[in-house]
């Protein structure tokens, strides 16, 4: 049963798209706990919408699919996500495919802005796959999120540089990364695809072409036997998962944050690995079954 609540928006919205942009899409996601059920509303502008919400954990949890019918960007284009988590509610979004950043023109940026705000007791989970920089893309991918006391938050950060299985290596082009937990932790990165020693250094890349990250954040300090027993658990699995091209390895960045990092040739190994991850904090943290989006059988 789908619950969200669509609305088109036709004619100008109220961000004018900067000078150039050949494509802005925007969406507007508000979750709420109405009656012990977490509800989906949104607003969306350009093909950018929420295509179902799911319940297969009962009323208090939503899970979104989140879409983007073009499947990818080019120079100019810009994607603005927009999630309000209200006080209680708790919501999981995923998407079908992976961003790609295709090729762009001299000067022309891809840019992807993701800006969520979690109210007290809120919890979003925030799980799409993987964003792939093809060849000469420039590219930026950011996401702020601003946490009140007693939210919580579980996201992850895939990025796939290159299609290496299909003859394409990122050898040309720039992507920007830009990851912000307002007013606790900020991380800003800049891959360049000349960057010789960034791209296959031994205290950069080391010729490793996807770059993972999970985080667990909290609106406030966490208790240290929580962080202790949280990252304990996944150490567990990174051990007994590294081995090829796979490093990992997970920390207390700051008293309100734990991070996973995680290198590898393809994308799969970082990506079953934070799935893998992503369940066991889900029940250490939250006491909640890993339920995975039925998107990820498919």
């Amino acid at each position: 049963m789908q619950t969200s609540i669509p609305v088109s928006v036709s004619g100008p919205t109220s961000t004018a798209p900067s000078l150039g942009s050949r494509w802005r899409a925007e969406l507007d996601l508000k979750l709420s706990l109405e009656g012990g059920r977490s509800v989906a509303r949104y607003r969306h502008d350009g093909p950018l919408r929420i295509l179902q919400t799911l319940y297969p954990e009962g009323g208090a949890i939503c899970h979104n699919v989140l879409v983007h019918p073009p499947g990818g960007l080019v120079g100019g284009d810009t994607l603005a996500l927009r999630v309000q988590v209200g006080e209680g509610a708790h919501g999981l979004v995923t998407t079908p495919g992976a961003t790609r950043f295709y090729r762009s023109e001299a000067g022309a940026v891809a840019r992807q802005q993701l800006h969520a705000d979690l109210a007290a007791g809120a919890r979003l989970e925030w799980l799409p796959l993987e964003a792939i920089a093809y060849p000469a893309c420039d590219a930026i991918n950011e996401a702020r999120f601003t946490l009140a006391p007693g939210a919580e938050l579980l996201a992850w950060d895939i990025t796939a540089l290159g299609l290496p299985m299909a003859g394409a290596p990122f050898d040309r082009g720039r992507f920007a990364q830009h990851l912000e937990l307002s007013g606790v932790w900020l991380e800003r990165g800049l891959i360049r695809a000349d960057d010789e020693l960034l791209m296959n250094g031994r205290l950069g890349l080391a010729g490793r072409r996807c770059l993972a990250t999970l985080v667990f954040a909290c609106g406030e300090a966490m208790a240290k036997p929580r962080q202790q027993r949280a990252l304990e658990a996944v150490r567990a699995l990174i051990e007994a998962s590294e081995g090829g091209s796979l490093l990992a390895g997970a920390t207390a960045a700051h008293p309100q944050v734990l991070l996973l990092r995680a290198l590898s040739d393809l994308s799969e190994p970082s990506l079953q690995l934070l799935r893998q991850c992503w369940a066991v904090w889900r029940q250490e943290l939250w006491g909640l079954p890993a339920q995975p989006p039925r998107l990820w059988a498919m």
